[in-house]
């Protein structure tokens, strides 16, 4: 049976998401409705398919029908189950304020929320599963993002110079991040409008009139506003925007966030990989359920000082590794010019997909060519090589 199989995504139609680039990727008609993520992996909530030569299953069936197998018996035994979920993402509107749970809070809030019988499928649901959720992403444009809080000098500074945040010195003088934060997020729709009216009405013309850069928080504060659909109602997910370090990563840069690094996608495309969870705890730009005192048990108040990642650079001068301390996975960047040659032996699963350029795989007897958004998925124990007649680039997901 072959080891190297064609893999399809899904397709999530999340109302933050650009209508081009995904469809560009994968080489489809766009359709009425945005395209936020494709989806690569075997979560129940979107599992891909694999072409077999019996046809085509689920992904997550496929793996299950003999998992020692198709992930080898350490990562089969260690996890049960495919560990990582991997996602091309595009990023239009900005994504909610977020914080992943550890692995031990992620099965005592979903074994909690089953026993009081609340649907996986409920709004107000905040564990879908028992998984923690770290997660790194390379930028496959320019990308920006809300990572983790200030370092104490550069917030007191924002709270001293943005007037409308006065009243809040003394409290971060006093309680620190966990006091300032609670103290925003726990204000009646009455506070916090009095609160950031006069801001947004300073700000909002300037970003009408493009005077505001992207690495000031003034410009998505306004562009939070400006595209919010209820204007009357301002959204507590602004004062995160100023609390929290505005980021941007190049192209093939990368930042890994752990669980509790209170975080924010803005714009731009990505590779996403993750562990294969979809638990998100939710802290304001978006519609969706916000429990501040689920939410506040576990945003590390702490400050944070951004790292962007480049990978290292392997001796076959083709795959970049982006390490991180996470056990479930592991991404690389695969960068190919005219007729090189990349060689690989797998210890378990892995998922390529073609960013740029064509590829041709080869294991064994059995041969893919992918072109641009095409993807294949390789078992455990796997002896492959990749050759490109033309520059490309591949994204793969594995377990270190």
């Amino acid at each position: 049976m072959s080891k190297l199989v064609v893999l399809k995504g899904q397709i999530q139609n999340y109302a933050w998401g650009g209508f081009d680039f995904i469809s560009e990727l994968l080489g489809v008609e766009k359709g009425e409705k945005p395209c936020a993520e494709y989806w690569l992996g075997a979560h129940v909530n979107a599992p891909a398919t694999v072409t077999t030569q019996e046809g085509e299953q689920l992904l997550d069936v496929y793996i299950g029908s003999n998992p020692n197998e198709k992930l080898g018996t350490k990562i089969s035994q260690q996890f049960g189950r495919l560990p990582f979920l991997f996602k091309v993402l595009d990023v239009y509107e900005m994504l909610s304020i977020q914080v992943h749970p550890t692995k031990t809070e992620a099965e005592k809030g979903f074994l909690r929320e089953n026993q009081e019988g609340i649907p996986l499928t409920a709004p107000h649901r905040n564990y879908k599963d028992d998984n923690h959720k770290p997660e790194i992403m390379v930028a496959l444009s320019e990308f920006w993002l809300l990572h983790g809080f200030l370092p104490k000098s550069e917030l007191q500074k924002v709270l001293q110079t943005v007037p409308e945040f006065s009243s809040l010195i003394l409290v971060f003088e006093e309680q620190g991040y966990r006091g300032l934060y609670k103290t925003v997020m726990e204000q009646s729709v009455e506070e916090t409008n009095t609160m950031l009216s006069p801001l947004v009405s300073r700000i909002l013309p300037l970003y009408k009139q493009g005077k505001l850069e992207k690495s000031s928080p003034d410009y998505w504060a306004a562009k939070a506003v400006d595209s919010s659909g209820d204007k009357a109602v301002l959204d507590k997910g602004i004062f995160s925007i100023y609390f929290f370090n505005v980021v941007k990563a190049n192209k093939g840069e990368a930042v890994f966030q752990d669980a509790g690094i209170p975080h924010a996608y803005l714009e731009g495309q990505n590779m996403e990989l993750m562990a294969n969870s979809d638990n998100v705890l939710r802290g304001g730009l978006t519609p969706k359920h916000v429990d501040v005192p689920e939410l506040l048990k576990h945003v590390a108040f702490e400050e944070t000082h951004p790292e962007i990642l480049s990978g290292e650079l392997q001796n076959d001068g083709i795959e970049r590794i982006y390490k991180t301390p996470a056990p479930d996975f592991q991404l690389s960047q695969l960068k190919f010019s005219n007729s090189s040659v990349y060689n690989a032996t797998t210890t378990t699963a892995e998922v390529l997909i073609s960013i740029e350029g064509t590829i041709e795989i080869t294991e064994g007897e059995d041969a893919l060519s992918l072109q641009k958004g095409s993807c294949a998925f390789l078992e455990a124990g796997s002896s492959y090589s990749i050759l490109s007649k033309s520059n490309a680039i591949v994204y793969k997901a594995t377990a270190p």
